[in-house]
């Protein structure tokens, strides 16, 4: 049985039910729901799952959860977390439950699925001119009077394609939409100089489909990016902001509530010091201000890329992220003294920003576990690791050697399905992925 479509809720992935699809879950597990299967509360190591299989500690899921809570309360912003990390709907209703104000995409396609889960803010990240996506939108917004979306536009065109497809669809509802700017010259999207940005913005206010109800951008695309040199950027944005509510440019916002605020946003996993630290010298505006972060790798966080960005290593004071993915896989040969292999690679792995990172070696003769000392991978085949032995380091065929990974978002879209773990190795629940 797939995914009901009769049932899109996260309370349905429960009853989906396990079969080949779903790589690294016991073969004797065939045919039982998802929820069966955890209720079983199977051991990773000896209930049958078969290698590799990565796995989410249970612990370290909620310490990150709780980490991005409290830093966001503390410094009086909204928590928007980028869908895209994971785009598992289970961790949505999570990160929900701790807190955030909604849920960020990158592409229609993203959208469409949080709606499938019910998800009722919606902040996509990235422009959108594709007319049957706004065609979809419109609908969609027209039929659920509490479904509130907010898109980024960085130009005079795209702003034409927009309104011209929300014409074409009888769109009831204008789109809300933010100004993107720019991070810089030769960064990624967004508008480059303030002047276009109000150019952009004269063009929002010309049409009857969209509303202009802010500014954003990524902090991230900053070029050399360091603390000055974006904390310089984030103050072009907040000023940008100021001007527009000046100029009058919010001025078609009304009633009350969240649809009477300004929105100003930014923030990545690198920089969101830099964004609570500027974001608290935003003047007060005509309205109230949803100062809107959109963080999204910090709920694995990594044993890499990760690590070594996050601004709590800045402030530790503030908070810290535990690592929370690590991919089992099984040494299947040790070809030559210094050489070993495992049955992971390219397919199972990130591998976009560092290999992964031996830590740990489960003994097939035993099951003791010790650290993974003299170990390390110099490269990934498509089903392959490449491990290199030093001399003295005990390793044999059958052992399992757990690894950390780096970079989320390469990590999570190579599994369909990924078994949640307490540190003993109970299983306890398994999360669904929409890549």
């Amino acid at each position: 049985m797939a995914i009901d479509p009769s049932d899109p809720s996260v309370a349905g992935l429960a009853r989906e039910r396990v079969d080949h699809r779903f790589k690294g879950l016991p073969p004797n597990a065939e045919g039982r729901t998802v929820g069966e299967l955890a209720a079983e509360r199977r051991s990773l190591f000896t209930g049958g799952f078969t290698t590799p299989v990565l796995a989410l500690s249970a612990e370290a899921l909620e310490h990150n959860l709780q980490a991005m809570e409290r830093y966001s309360a503390a410094h009086g912003l909204a928590f928007a977390p980028h869908g895209k990390t994971s785009l598992a709907p289970q961790l949505f209703e999570r990160q929900l439950a701790h807190g955030a104000w909604g849920i960020t995409a990158a592409v229609p396609t993203q959208v469409r699925l949080y709606r499938a889960f019910g998800i009722q803010r919606i902040f996509l990240a990235n422009e959108v001119v594709d007319a049957a996506a706004l065609h979809w939108l419109a609908a969609e917004l027209d039929a659920d009077p509490g479904f509130r979306f907010i898109a980024y536009v960085d130009s005079v065109r795209g702003v034409e394609l927009m309104d011209a497809a929300l014409r074409e669809a009888g769109a009831r509802r204008p789109v809300d939409v933010v100004v993107e700017l720019g991070a810089g010259e030769g960064a990624r999207t967004g508008v480059r100089t303030e002047a276009e940005c109000a150019a952009v913005a004269d063009a929002i206010a010309a049409t009857g489909t969209l509303r202009l109800v802010g500014v954003a951008g990524y902090e991230g695309e900053v070029p050399q990016a360091d603390g000055e040199r974006v904390r310089a950027w984030l103050r072009r944005l907040t000023a940008l902001a100021a001007d527009f509510d000046a100029a009058g440019r919010f001025e078609g916002l009304g009633g009350s509530g969240e649809a009477d605020e300004i929105v100003v946003s930014a923030g990545g996993s690198a920089w969101f010091d830099a964004v609570a630290d500027v974001f608290a010298e935003l003047p007060e505006l005509s309205r109230p201000a949803l100062k809107l972060l959109r963080s999204g790798a910090y709920v694995s966080h990594d044993d890499g890329h990760y690590r070594h960005l996050t601004p709590f290593n800045r402030i530790p004071d503030e908070g810290a992220l535990q690592p929370a993915f690590r991919l089992w896989a099984q040494v299947i040969s040790r070809p030559e003294p210094g050489q070993a292999f495992l049955n992971a690679g390219k397919r199972d792995a990130a591998y976009d920003l560092d290999l992964p990172e031996p830590q740990l070696i489960r003994s097939a003769r035993d099951g003791s576990t010790r650290p993974a000392n003299g170990l390390a991978i110099t490269g990934l085949s498509d089903q392959h690791a490449w491990v290199t032995v030093e001399e003295g380091a005990e390793l044999e065929v059958g052992d399992w050697v757990g690894l950390g990974l780096s970079h989320p978002c390469t990590s999570f879209d190579k599994w369909q399905l990924i078994p949640v773990a307490e540190a003993d190795g109970t299983v306890t629940d398994y999360v669904r992925t929409f890549f």
